[in-house]
């Protein structure tokens, strides 16, 4: 959920009428704001670069059922060391920390960066006797924001006026997602690249569903951290549609419902559902002109699949432990910037292409997805480069023996309890 603009940094705004005028009004609006939004969605340039975003449960080994205060999150993040390569550590609304590092050369030179960043998170907690547990949903302790950020106050005034307020507290402090930031690449591939993502998006929910236990309870879902987001208000995290993706993006966020608008340092929670659009068209249903800053604000309130932010993010991957997270990263980077892998990863998800729901549901249990997911980690391990070959063949193997990291999480949470999976990766 926070916002990163150092990875793979988009192009400056390139309408000169929009860098003038902060102000968005008149009758042309819309098509002055749309065209904002899509020229700025993609960066034109070669593929390559990596960035790893990785978000973690944080956890006091003493009293683990329990939730971190928020004095005692702000203190242990006072006395963490510089990370050596570079990451910043941010905090989420349930306490969560998230992880982010700098965009790399390859996935092999962002995972090693990640993973030592990593292991100074966990050895500078560990001294304080506390745990950062990289899992996609919080198995036990119920959905709390600690975090008093006005922002977070006000998404969960939103949540609350839309019906939501459930899954959206606990999509903010009970989730926990592996983000891949990529290259847009050359623009004249742009629509066939988000095409090849939007295609893999079920593959990659499958693949990565290790969330089957939040707050203490299983609704059955392979991914209860997808299901969570699906049961936020309708616009703001489904997936972006086929199309010209700049123009795709455009439309997506101005017929996207408006969240929340600054109001000098305060925020204000926009509880009736009123799109970007609408509020251009007219500015009393929000009580003011909409202004270029609202509508970069904007845009950092949506939370699709994959997003575009001039580089790509691609943000529909599960949390996992440390034994399976660099795998993960690296199937997604090798089916997507691979041209080889990816015409291969292609013909592999057409047969589920759209069913990312049932993904999130049923992980690597349905017949097709667990075909297509065996496809494409057996694909991406065959063409793994050399520092992640052992990493992707131990996640094909156990693929193909019908199983998947969240498989081997569900065991231990069905079998020992909740509790017992949350204190197992906790101390690993």
């Amino acid at each position: 959920m926070t916002t990163h603009t150092s990875h793979l940094a988009p192009p400056e705004p390139s309408l000169q009428t929009l860098a003038d005028a902060d102000v968005l009004s008149g009758r042309d609006a819309v098509a002055a704001a749309a065209a904002y939004v899509a020229a700025q969605a993609l960066a034109d340039g070669p593929v390559g670069r990596v960035g790893l975003e990785l978000e973690l449960h944080l956890v006091d080994l003493a009293r683990p059922a329990e939730r971190v205060a928020w004095a005692d999150v702000m203190a242990l993040v006072a006395a963490m060391p510089a990370m050596p390569s570079g990451s910043s550590v941010t905090l989420e609304p349930g306490g969560q920390l998230e992880l982010s590092t700098p965009p790399h050369a390859d996935v092999v030179s962002s995972v090693a960066a990640l993973r030592a960043d990593r292991e100074v998170l966990r050895e500078a907690l560990a001294a304080r006797g506390y745990a950062a547990v990289p899992l996609g949903a919080d198995p036990v302790r119920p959905p709390r924001r600690v975090n008093p950020h006005a922002r977070y106050d006000a998404m969960e005034r939103h949540f609350a006026a839309r019906s939501c307020a459930g899954a959206g507290l606990a999509m903010m402090t009970a989730t926990a997602a592996l983000q891949v930031n990529l290259d847009a690449g050359p623009a004249a591939g742009w629509s066939d690249r988000l095409a090849l993502l939007r295609s893999l998006v079920p593959v990659l929910v499958a693949a990565s569903a290790g969330s089957p236990y939040l707050g203490g309870r299983s609704s059955g879902w392979s991914s209860m951290r997808q299901e969570t987001w699906q049961g936020i208000d309708s616009g703001r995290s489904d997936p972006v549609t086929s199309g010209e993706p700049g123009v795709a993006w455009a439309l997506y966020a101005l017929d996207a419902p408006v969240m929340l608008v600054r109001e000098g340092a305060a925020m204000r929670a926009i509880t009736e559902r009123v799109t970007f659009a609408a509020w251009l068209r007219d500015p009393a249903l929000i009580g003011r002109p909409a202004t270029l800053t609202d509508l970069d604000y904007h845009l950092t309130t949506l939370f699709p699949p994959v997003r575009p932010r001039g580089y790509v993010e691609i943000r529909c991957v599960d949390a996992l432990p440390d034994r399976w997270w660099p795998a993960v990263a690296a199937l997604v980077v090798g089916l997507v910037d691979d041209p080889v892998a990816a015409d291969l990863a292609a013909e592999l998800c057409e047969p589920v292409a759209g069913a990312w729901e049932r993904a999130a549901r049923d992980g690597v249990t349905d017949p097709d997805l667990r075909r297509a997911v065996a496809g494409c980690t057996d694909l991406a391990a065959r063409r793994a480069p050399a520092g992640l070959r052992t990493e992707l063949e131990a996640l094909a193997t156990l693929v193909a023996d019908g199983s998947s990291p969240g498989q081997e999480l569900r065991a231990v949470a069905d079998t020992r309890g909740p509790l017992a999976l949350l204190e197992e990766e906790a101390r690993a």
